[in-house]
C-alpha cells in the first residue's frame, strides 16, 4: 500500500503537509537518489532524504495517536516560531522521537484556555474542518452595556468582513458594573471570530478562555502552562467525530495513583519552565543578601576599640 510522500514526511515529524510541499517543490527531498516530484507515492521502504538528511519513517499501523489537552497562558503564540521572540505554545510540550505534535487549530494571543494536541495530522485537519460541526465553548468577559437585542442579534446571525457570524448559544453567567461574563459556543474556528462577533455590537472583550472542545474541557486540575495526555477513550471520541478508525493503543496509564502523579509532575514542570524563561528574558534573579546577625554588646564594644 502506498502513501503520499507528504503524508508520510508529516508524521515523521518535518512540517505539515504544506510546508513539505514547498520542500519538495524546491527540490529538497529525495527518494531513493532520486529528486522527489509532487504527487510520488511511497510505501515507508524507501530512503526518504530531506536536505540531505535520512528520514526515519513509520508505517502508519505503527503509529499511536496522541492527544494533549494544553492551558494555554495569555502571552503565548500559536506557531512553532516567532519572529518577536515571543514564547510559543510548542515550548513546554514533550519531546518525540519520530513525530510531532499538531495543534488543533489556534488560539490568538490574548486567548487562553484549552489547546489540543495531536500526534495524528489527518486527525487534526478533520477536527479542523468545519464540515463536522464540532462546537468550541468559551468563558468571556466583555466591558460595555449588552441588552437582550445585542444578544438576539449575535444569536441569529451578524455579518463580519470575511461573512455571516453567529454564536450557537450564548448564556449569561454574571458580572457587576460594566463588566459582565457570558457563555458562548462556536461550531467553527475563523480568526478572531468570538472578540469581532463581540466588537460588531460596539462591545470589548476584556477576557477569553476556551474551555471545551467537543466533549473535552479543560481539566480543573490542569494549571496554565501544563498538559496532559488524554486516556484513550477520549481520544477515540474525537476520532469517531471525524470519521477515524478507533485506536487500540494509548501511552496514557489510567492508574489513579499514576494520574496524580502525573499531575503533581506536570505543576513542577511548568514551575520549571517559568523560571527557565524569567532567566533567560531577564537575567537570573539576584540572590537575595544574608540578613545580618546581631552582635552581642560585647561584640560591639570589640569593634569600637579595634577602630
Amino acid at each position: 500500500m502506498t502513501e503520499k510522500l507528504q503524508k508520510v514526511l508529516a508524521r515523521a515529524g518535518k512540517g505539515s503537509r504544506r510546508e513539505i510541499e514547498a520542500l519538495i517543490s524546491m527540490g529538497r527531498v529525495s527518494v531513493n537518489g532520486n529528486v522527489a516530484h509532487l504527487g510520488d507515492r511511497v510505501t515507508g521502504s524507501e530512503q526518504i532524504r530531506v536536505d540531505g538528511h535520512i528520514v526515519e519513517t513509520q508505517p502508519q499501523g505503527e503509529i499511536i495517536c496522541r492527544v494533549l489537552a494544553y492551558h494555554k497562558p495569555e502571552g503565548e503564540v500559536s506557531t512553532r516560531k516567532d519572529p518577536e521572540g515571543r514564547p510559543t505554545v510548542f515550548d513546554r510540550l514533550p519531546k518525540l522521537q519520530g513525530a510531532r505534535w499538531v495543534a488543533v487549530g489556534r488560539l490568538d494571543v490574548n486567548t487562553s484556555g484549552l489547546l489540543l494536541f495531536t500526534t495524528d495530522g489527518e486527525l487534526a485537519n478533520r477536527l479542523m474542518h468545519p464540515r463536522h460541526e464540532i462546537d468550541r465553548e468559551y468563558a468571556v468577559r466583555v466591558f460595555g452595556e449588552v441588552d437582550e437585542g445585542m444578544m438576539q442579534r449575535l444569536r441569529k446571525g451578524v455579518m463580519l468582513e470575511d461573512g455571516e457570524a453567529k454564536f450557537e448559544t450564548l448564556k449569561y453567567s454574571g458580572g457587576e458594573g460594566m463588566n459582565h461574563w457570558f457563555h458562548v459556543t462556536l461550531k467553527e474556528g475563523r480568526n478572531r471570530e468570538v472578540r469581532r462577533l463581540w466588537e460588531s455590537q460596539g462591545v470589548q472583550v476584556s477576557r477569553l478562555i476556551r474551555v471545551r472542545y467537543g466533549k473535552i474541557d479543560l481539566p480543573r486540575t490542569l494549571p496554565r502552562g501544563g498538559w496532559a495526555e488524554l486516556p484513550l477513550e477520549q481520544v477515540n471520541y474525537l476520532r469517531r467525530e471525524v470519521g477515524l478508525a478507533p485506536e487500540e493503543q494509548s501511552k496514557v496509564d489510567v492508574h489513579a495513583a499514576e494520574r496524580y502523579k502525573q499531575v503533581a509532575q506536570i505543576r513542577k514542570a511548568v514551575r520549571k519552565h517559568n523560571s527557565r524563561m524569567k532567566s533567560a528574558g531577564t537575567g537570573a534573579a539576584p540572590k537575595k543578601p544574608a540578613p545580618a546577625r546581631p552582635r552581642s554588646t560585647g561584640q560591639r564594644q570589640k569593634r569600637k576599640t579595634r577602630m
